[in-house]
């Protein structure tokens, strides 16, 4: 009896059981269920009549209540709902973040001790766990070799990567036993394999600038490796090169020349293998030149940006390309221009001086061929008598009217000045096989550089020629000289005369003639090393304007106005409207020397460059010269030296003085 009782009194404090009707068999209309914000709308009118303790209730379709529900819990108070449509955009899908780079506290000095360790000891395991975990994916470089491991470095300025650290670790590298040395290139393999999505990162990008340091490279046997991480690096976007290219320009000029050696060597060696079978096909690994060649032209950049530039700019010569049939190189060049078609080329810093003057040759034989074939179909098809001599260029001179007669012949065969070069004396019998026209040149060059003709300077201190300022209404004389340069170089004929490498700067800018006449030509942004090289009394006196400490204004009590001699004649130009009332003081000095420079070098002799660019162009308009720039657009420095010296040779005088040079 007490048991049923319980049980009784049990079912008394169950919830009542709604008395619902049975569900219809039949098909009728569904009913419509609450919705969820129906059910928060009706707890919230519950809510507001008044209740403090209110508990929230299921309500039926039909109205009836069928449980009450108990609160989750009597403290905790009700929070304003949000609506997801009024969250932002990245609190509805997150970004992931970026991977926390692990602490690594090792120092340079507590490796340098592992290592000693282990060298006396023969027990390596402690420096090959650290190879073993550093090499192990790009978040582990970031971890040794950065200098703070979670903070960005993001400019180009410094690249956040303790470079003493990665060197030290390179160095004993190399040293190490075999299966260590083994072990850092499979975990290098390891990270270059991993699958990367979306842009590089800044710590890959520090990832890519410590592995391609690394030293195994220069071994035939991590060749593949190596080219893997070449074709990534090539693969960065433009933005991620450019930081690359300032990271590069850190380096100590050992390191910086040691990578540039590693990726001759590797082009080399590709081109020209010893040992063949040691290497894959080269139908398998076509892009490995292209990417190591594109590799080297970041380092050139990082090179020419550098003030003074890190390594000479002959270190990029691939001597190696000298063996080779260049002329198809360039023939791809010709045809596909800077497309996807690879060509050495493109990348002219890497072509020395004796391959480009190679080229140079070969395409002026090729237009002289040309235009000689030209002639002839005219000819022929005009049902003409065909006389050789129209495949030349005939020069008839008397030599008591050497210069006028020379002069007046470049004028009216302006058309033939492609043709290969013949010159005859009047009243001379004989056939020029090359002596006559270096005769004619070289008394040409003597005539018109002489300082009483008055259209070149010889100045002492520089030892070279440089443009007269002097103003005329006709400035044809300068033209005919430049065609006359032009010719020397197209006929590959070398001249006694000696121009500063400033002059090759302006004459390959641009360097094809542009079609627009009226678009300034031979104007060149020149620097204080420019001057140095044709006056170099001026640039010694503006170095010290612009490192003088005291009062420039007073102490100098120089103005915006430069005084020149033309013609025995001082005359004054103003470097700004109203240059001689602006004082030249510490603020503006920097302006002043600029202005300067611009003047003495582009503006006071536009007129006669531009004359002697147009005649020098007019015979020598070839992409070839093209090869005598930078990569790029702009004027790489060295391109001006290496012109000058493909275009002359010093000559020493007496006691070892630089006499002169020839074009």
């Amino acid at each position: 009896m007490k048991e049923g009782e319980e049980k009784e009194r049990e079912r008394e404090r169950l919830p009542p059981i709604a008395n619902l009707p049975p569900p219809a068999l039949d098909r009728g209309a569904k009913q419509h269920f609450p919705s969820f914000s129906t059910f928060i709308s009706n707890v919230s009118q519950k809510r507001d009549t008044g209740s403090q303790n209110f508990s929230p209730q299921f309500i039926h379709p039909g109205g009836r209540h069928v449980r009450e529900l108990p609160p989750i819990c009597p403290d905790v108070r009700q929070k304003q709902r949000i609506s997801i449509d009024t969250l932002p955009i990245e609190a509805k899908a997150p970004f992931p973040s970026d991977p926390v780079i692990p602490l690594r506290t090792k120092t340079i000095k507590e490796f340098q001790e592992d290592v000693e360790r282990a060298t006396a000891s023969g027990d390596w395991r402690t420096v090959q766990d650290f190879y073993l975990t550093t090499f192990d994916s790009f978040l582990e470089l970031n971890a040794a070799f950065k200098k703070e491991a979670n903070a960005a470095f993001s400019t180009i300025e410094d690249s956040g990567v303790n470079t003493k650290f990665v060197s030290t670790v390179y160095d004993a590298l190399i040293h190490t036993p075999p299966d260590i040395q083994k072990s850092v290139l499979k975990g290098i393999i390891n990270s270059l394999l991993r699958e990367w999505k979306g842009p590089r990162t800044k710590d890959d990008l520090r990832a890519y600038f410590i592995l391609l340091q690394n030293p195994q490279y220069s071994s035939m046997n991590t060749y593949v490796i190596y080219a893997h991480l070449l074709r990534q690096i090539t693969a960065l976007a433009e933005a991620d090169h450019h930081f690359l290219v300032h990271w590069f320009k850190k380096l100590s000029p050992r390191r910086f020349k040691a990578l540039v050696e590693r990726l001759l060597n590797f082009i080399s060696t590709r081109l020209l293998p010893a040992r063949p079978e040691e290497l894959p096909p080269m139908a398998k690994c076509s892009w490995w030149i292209p990417s190591a060649t594109k590799v080297l032209a970041l380092l050139n950049a990082a090179n020419s940006i550098s003030t003074p530039p890190i390594i000479p700019f002959t270190d990029f010569y691939n001597l190696t390309l000298d063996h080779i049939d260049i002329m198809e190189d360039y023939q791809t060049w010709q045809t596909h221009g800077n497309s996807n078609r690879f060509s050495f080329c493109q990348y002219p810093f890497i072509l020395s001086t004796v391959t480009k003057k190679a080229i140079i040759q070969r395409d002026s034989e090729q237009q002289m061929i040309s235009m000689a074939r030209q002639s002839l179909v005219d000819k022929v098809s005009r049902r003409q008598r065909v006389d050789m001599s129209l495949l030349f260029l005939n020069i008839k001179v008397r030599r008591q009217q050497l210069l006028s007669d020379s002069l007046d012949e470049l004028s009216r065969k302006r058309a033939d000045l492609k043709k290969k070069l013949k010159v005859t004396f009047v009243g001379e019998a004989g056939l020029d096989m090359g002596g006559l026209t270096k005769e004619w040149f070289l008394l040409l060059v003597r005539q018109i550089f002489h300082t009483d003709f008055g259209m070149f300077t010889y100045l002492k201190d520089s030892n070279c020629h440089w443009f007269s300022s002097w103003k005329c209404d006709n400035f044809s004389e300068f033209r005919l000289v430049g065609a006359l340069m032009g010719l020397a170089v197209y006929n590959s004929i070398t001249l006694d005369i000696h121009f500063p490498p400033c002059c090759y700067k302006k004459l390959l800018s641009p360097p094809v003639l542009p079609c627009d006449q009226n678009m300034p030509v031979g104007v060149t942004t020149l620097t204080l090393d420019d001057l140095q090289q044709v006056m170099p009394d001026l640039a010694h006196g503006l170095r010290e304007l612009l490192s003088y400490e005291g009062n420039v204004e007073e102490d100098f009590c120089s103005t915006f106005q430069v005084f020149q001699e033309e013609l025995g004649i001082i005359k004054s130009y103003n470097l700004r409207p109203g240059g001689d009332k602006i004082p030249v003081t510490n603020q503006n000095r920097k302006e002043y020397v600029q202005l300067y420079i611009d003047f003495l070098l582009n503006k006071s002799i536009y007129k006669q460059f531009a004359a002697f660019y147009c005649g020098f162009h007019s015979v020598c308009a070839s992409n070839a010269l093209l090869m005598f720039l930078g990569c790029g657009p702009g004027f790489s420095p060295g391109a001006a030296e290496e012109t000058s010296s493909f275009c002359h040779r010093k000559r020493q005088g007496p006691g070892g003085r630089d006499d002169g040079s020839q074009l």
